[in-house]
């Protein structure tokens, strides 16, 4: 009965979307924070009315960018037989496994316990995004063949999810000036673990580590021509010349101008959007660290969203699009060495692969590009190799898989570095996730460390900004 229940709320909740499941959910923390009804509902409904927007822009993306990128796979003639369903098709299969039904409270609950204990500074209010710790232990209840196992890798999950959250946190407010706001969004969040690195590597290579490519650098540098919307302009241009080619001149001309102009209009309208959404966001912000700082003097809280707030940012937005057909490129490229899948529905989503990446690659376009590449490229060989389980998963919760198609996986979760580890460490054996419930628990500790010596830093900062004043 209980167990039917919760299926019933999960459902739910992926057929609303997150559009509609985010705003009802912050109106009513809002009120939990004390915020008047007027305020908590206007706050939410502006939320969603951003969300919409957002979705809307990404759809059309998706629509223009998805013809283009088949016509380019199509072209270089490989045969790429697991089909990118995309991250809609992913979240209701997450929601629709036998994990879906338990997430919400597991996975609420993991975060409640880590706050009390000071083991996370993120309270993550944005459910709907629980479905991607719901596929991570969809998979490795399907690859063990133990719900159980499955549950705690969720659990698991979260917890290096709100870790990495924390960590980037100061980057992520300081970039896109969100404050006490972080990211334990499953799409992006891994990813920081990339980024520094490969940001730690760029800065030591001569002349590249001088190299200034930001959206405002180029702007400079390139007057009207490095504007964000003619950057979408030829970026498409581009995009479609080599997805349509000219064999009928008229239609495909057509075509490419139509792709050109539609992701000009994507540059323009999509910060437009975000800002809406920023507009709902930063008064329950406000209220949230009030109310955190009346109850738990001297403690940090952030407020965890999803980073649909960020994929506005010129940088963002001007790197996704460059990937776009770079992604496809690479999928072709690496077909003889292993690949199988086909980049599709979810080239429109690019933008949350990098969003995280970009702030610590300082908003340089070149270098984002560069570090997008690598983690699709390694990721396109995690898509392949848990497709199978992915199909399978997908079959239980009676996803009509396409027709065309031998086998489905997503790029944005499928092909995730995290989702990854948790696959190849179930394949080895359920005891493997204790091992990973251990390193994850290391990592929290870990990242404590770091906040504490951030804060001993802020306060002496702080201190001395005083000293000097007086």
């Amino acid at each position: 009965m209980f167990t039917d229940i919760l299926e019933a709320i999960s459902g739910y909740l992926s057929d609303l979307g997150a559009a509609i499941t985010l705003p009802f959910l912050i109106a009513v923390f809002g009120l939990i924070l004390g915020q008047k009804f007027s305020q908590a509902i206007r706050a939410g409904l502006m939320i969603g009315v951003g969300f919409i927007g957002i979705n809307l822009v990404m759809g059309l993306m998706g629509t223009q960018v998805g013809p283009a990128a088949t016509g380019i796979a199509e072209g270089l003639g490989v045969n790429l037989t697991t089909i990118d369903v995309g991250w809609p098709s992913s979240a209701s299969i997450a929601f629709a496994s036998s994990i879906g039904a338990m997430v919400i409270p597991l996975v609420l609950g993991v975060n409640i316990i880590l706050l009390a204990t000071g083991m996370t500074r993120t309270f993550n209010i944005d459910m709907w995004n629980y479905w991607h710790t719901a596929l991570v232990g969809a998979l490795v209840a399907n690859v063990t063949g133990n719900y159980w196992v499955g549950l705690a890798a969720a659990a698991i999950h979260m917890m290096v999810i709100l870790s990495l959250a924390d960590l980037s946190a100061p980057w992520i407010q300081k970039y896109f000036g969100f404050p006490d706001i972080s990211f334990p969004h499953g799409t992006s969040a891994p990813y920081v673990l990339f980024a520094l690195p490969l940001n730690w590597l760029f800065d030591r290579i001569p002349g590249f580590n001088r190299l200034k490519a930001d959206p405002g650098a180029i702007q400079r540098r390139f007057g009207a021509f490095g504007e964000a919307m003619i950057l979408g302009f030829g970026l498409g241009l581009i995009l479609g010349i080599f997805g349509f080619g000219f064999d009928d001149p008229r239609a495909d001309s057509i075509a490419i101008l139509t792709l050109a102009v539609s992701l000009a209009a994507v540059m323009v309208i999509l910060p437009r959007m975000v800002s809406l959404l920023m507009e709902g966001l930063i008064p329950v912000s406000e209220s949230a660290k009030v109310f955190v700082e009346r109850r738990f003097p001297g403690r940090k809280f952030y407020i965890g969203l999803d980073t649909a707030i960020a994929v506005g940012q010129p940088s963002v937005l001007a790197t996704s699009l460059v990937l776009v057909p770079i992604t496809v490129v690479i999928a072709v490229a690496l077909a003889p060495l292993g690949n199988t899948v086909l980049p599709l529905v979810d080239l429109a989503t690019i933008p949350f692969i990098v969003a995280m990446m970009v702030p610590l690659f300082r908003g340089n376009i070149i270098r984002s590009v560069i570090g997008g590449a690598i983690v699709i490229g390694i990721g396109l060989f995690i898509a392949t190799a848990t497709a199978a389980s992915f199909t399978q998963i997908a079959a239980n919760s009676n996803f009509e898989i396409p027709a065309d198609a031998t086998q489905i996986s997503s790029l944005v979760d499928g092909a995730n570095p995290l989702t990854g580890l948790f696959f190849a460490a179930s394949e080895l054996g359920g005891w493997t996730v204790a091992v990973l419930g251990a390193l994850a628990l290391a990592f929290a500790f870990f990242v404590r460390f770091i906040e504490r010596r951030r804060d001993i830093a802020r306060a002496a900062e702080a201190a001395a900004a005083e000293t000097s004043e007086a």
